[in-house]
């Protein structure tokens, strides 16, 4: 697999898509960081990590309201493989006029633009929510 970060963002997307409860997703640090930021952000339920005896896997429940509409409207990958994207602290975007967020990577660690923002760093913009 060359993008995990895109097999983990279309995993979810397919699940919304399916209306599934939740989604399993194959275990790495960087994925469990992204997930643990969605369940911060209010994005999904739970996030938990099941061991397998092999890599591990994460398990992430997909939150829904009471029309049965999912909290994530739209997910995207903005930084791959082939063209990957950086941002300057003075440059980080606003999702949806400040409705959604973006997650990047920093020098300490994966966080929102908001919190990059107020820590002043910039880094690889991984993908938006929204």
């Amino acid at each position: 697999m060359t993008d995990p970060i895109a097999d983990l963002l279309t995993r979810i997307r397919n699940a919304i898509t399916a209306r599934k409860a939740k989604v399993l997703v194959p275990h790495s640090k960087m994925k469990l960081h992204v997930a643990e930021i969605l369940q911060q952000e209010g994005f999904v339920s739970a996030v938990s990590h099941e061991d397998d005896g092999k890599q591990g896997l994460i398990s992430i429940e997909l939150r829904y309201d009471h029309n049965n509409r999912n909290a994530i409207e739209g997910i995207r990958r903005v930084s791959r493989p082939g063209q990957r994207s950086y941002v300057r602290k003075d440059k980080l975007p606003k999702v949806r006029s400040g409705l959604g967020i973006a997650i990047l990577t920093t020098s300490r660690g994966i966080m929102t633009e908001r919190a990059a923002r107020k820590a002043g760093l910039g880094g690889e913009l991984l993908c938006e929510v929204w």
